[in-house]
């Protein structure tokens, strides 16, 4: 089975979200992507439509935007 990607910024609303995903799925069925620590995932994200984070990528593709932490943009600097 493919995971589901879930990406953050590592602001305390994307953190308390990653405790979330975690809980709810399980370690084993999702990939956790810091973009603040790993910038070169930023353009990944973009090409998979993510505008801001923290967000959740299903398995089937679907771009799950869970709540306002920090938009892209913001994420280059």
């Amino acid at each position: 089975m493919k995971k589901s990607v879930f990406y953050h910024a590592g602001c305390s609303v994307c953190v308390s979200a990653e405790n979330e995903i975690v809980e709810l799925l399980g370690t084993d069925n999702v990939e956790i992507v810091h973009l603040g620590e790993e910038k070169t995932r930023i353009q990944d994200a973009e090409s998979l439509g993510i505008k801001s984070v923290p967000v959740l990528v299903t398995p089937s593709g679907g771009v799950l935007h869970l709540n306002f932490g920090a938009s892209i943009d913001e994420l280059r600097a």
